[in-house]
């Protein structure tokens, strides 16, 4: 293989490898900013189905939200930071374990069902971080 028909098969696989982070990033920040709005939004209903107060389920909402915005930043750049999305990957493994452990304690009072959605929504949000890990990974030279 020349050293041109090298640099250009690198400049293919970079060139996908950031596609595919870039689609982590994006279906992530489309995922939360939805479920961030249907808790804002939802927030009586789901603190009667959840036995949560519907003051701490439009905080979730509103962070939720400010995160999907900061994920899609970053997954929109011209180049994806490494940095940022290192840190979007962190978030979501803090989420995850929050999650979790909310769900083992029963935060606020939280009705089975509120239960079975935290470890649900820790599983969706660990997929997302796993899948940006191995977009990070390709990345890498």
């Amino acid at each position: 293989m020349t050293e041109q028909a090298a640099a250009m098969s690198r400049g293919t696989l970079a060139d996908s490898s950031e596609k595919f982070l870039r689609l982590a990033l994006k279906l992530d920040a489309v995922v939360t900013g939805l479920n961030g709005l249907a808790y804002l939004v939802a927030a009586p209903l789901l603190g009667d189905l959840f036995d949560m107060s519907t003051g701490l389920l439009r905080g979730i909402g509103i962070f939720l939200i400010v995160f999907a915005a900061a994920v899609w930043v970053v997954g929109t750049r011209p180049v994806v930071s490494s940095a940022g999305a290192t840190a979007v990957v962190v978030v979501n493994a803090v989420w995850v374990v929050a999650s979790l452990v909310a769900a083992a304690v029963g935060l606020d009072g939280a009705s089975t069902i509120a239960r079975v959605w935290m470890v649900m929504q820790a599983a969706v949000v660990g997929l997302f971080a796993v899948l940006q890990i191995v977009g990070l990974r390709r990345q890498r030279p």
